[in-house]
């Protein structure tokens, strides 16, 4: 039972982590709040700090679940998952990712 909540953690560390890279981009920013909103030194490096922690979580959830040479395999499809599905998202349904950031005065 442990093993799956792990993994299941890691697989959301992926999704948020990749999700986070994305909106750290201008174009994804302004998919999501319009053309005209602005994207912020800060807010970049807030996004993308957030983004690669994400990811490392990922890979620290997974060595626990796992030995390491199935950790690191499972990590990597996780990745390759995680990517797929942040891209779909953005294609079909951006909005969905606004629950990924929390915007002052807003």
């Amino acid at each position: 039972m442990a093993e799956t909540l792990t993994q299941a953690l890691a697989a959301l560390f992926s999704f948020a982590g990749m999700g986070w890279l994305a909106l750290s981009l201008e174009v994804h920013w302004r998919q999501l709040f319009g053309r005209q909103a602005s994207l912020g030194p800060g807010t970049v490096r807030r996004l993308r700090l957030a983004g690669w922690a994400g990811l490392l979580l990922s890979a620290v959830f997974c060595f626990i679940a796992d030995r390491p040479s199935m950790a690191v395999l499972v990590w990597v499809m996780l990745l390759a998952g995680a990517a797929t599905g942040v891209t779909l998202l953005l294609a079909w349904r951006a909005h969905w990712l606004r629950l990924l950031v929390l915007r002052s005065g807003s």
